[in-house]
């Protein structure tokens, strides 16, 4: 999985809006195929999701290309996986996930269509939603599920599926997803996996909100948002970038380091604080997390 640190919901029968999204400085587009298609317009999403695949993965910027499908009990996940599992479609965002035995079912169908359509084997990448209390209690089994499974996105939005499911009073500050938040993360991280995902903030209107929360999300571990806006693009891609400070502050640590190891030292004081191995690693991820990124912009 590509690291994402800003993921844009578009909803899936919107012609052009993927496009958009990428040249606001997405790195990843969610293309909605469930609740922001209506339902009259879902046989003609489909098409119009692998019309953007095709668009998205020729363009100069290689952004991360998901579709969101329907759930299975709607009868219709089969006939989207059909139509939108093209090259160039990195994976799937699973729609509501209740047991490990979703996640087995929908690896069956997946598998089945990468032969029928031409994908190779095993290509195909699953983002799991946890957007019910039975997912949020179950997100390790999850994981393990499918060796398909690359990261869970850990949905806490107001007034949504999740916050129905789970019975908690969204507030900005977040303390009643905390546990849930820190949870997913966890498996995540616990299974080797790179990339956790978060979201979302709803209120457009208070931008302090919006940052503060995504500035938590960054502090726990999270490596990207997931937006329902192309308007906090810019602000997220920013939060969860090493900052230029950031990069002189490692990037010394790095240099001050290595000095004192040519000496036969392997701890050193570094701006005031004790530096050994263990911190070196982390500057030197922090700096190859830089590079990754201007590189790719």
């Amino acid at each position: 999985m590509q690291l994402m640190r800003s993921i844009l919901f578009v909803p899936g029968h919107r012609r052009g809006w993927p496009e958009k999204a990428v040249a606001k400085g997405a790195d990843g587009v969610f293309l909605d195929l469930e609740d922001s298609v209506p339902n009259d317009m879902k046989v003609a999403a489909r098409d119009i999701v692998a019309e953007s695949i095709a668009t998205l993965a020729n363009s100069a910027r290689k952004v991360g290309i998901y579709v969101r499908l329907n759930a299975l009990e709607t009868g219709m996940t089969g006939d989207d996986i059909e139509k939108v599992l093209v090259p160039g479609l990195n994976g799937f965002l699973l729609p509501k996930i209740y047991s490990p035995r979703d996640v087995i079912s929908l690896d069956a169908l997946v598998t089945h269509y990468e032969r029928r359509n031409g994908v190779a084997a095993g290509t195909i990448e699953f983002i799991i939603p946890l957007e019910t209390a039975q997912a949020f209690g179950c997100c390790e089994d999850l994981i393990a599920a499918s060796p398909r499974v690359a990261t869970l996105f850990a949905g806490t939005a107001k007034d949504a599926d999740v916050s129905r499911s789970v019975g908690f009073q969204f507030t900005p500050q977040g303390l009643e997803t905390l546990y849930m938040r820190s949870r997913a993360l966890l498996a995540v991280r616990a299974a080797g996996l790179q990339f956790p995902l978060v979201g979302l903030w709803q209120d457009l209107k208070d931008e302090a909100g919006a940052i503060a929360f995504y500035q938590q999300n960054r502090e726990l571990g999270f490596r990207g948002q997931v937006m329902i806006h192309p308007a906090h693009i810019e602000l997220v891609n920013k939060i969860y970038s090493p900052s230029a400070e950031d990069v002189a502050f490692y990037s010394g640590m790095i240099d001050a380091f290595e000095e004192a190891e040519a000496r036969g030292i392997a701890a050193v004081e570094y701006e005031g604080q004790h530096i050994d191995y263990a911190h070196v690693k982390t500057a030197r991820e922090v700096i190859e997390l830089h590079r990754q990124l201007t590189a790719s912009h």
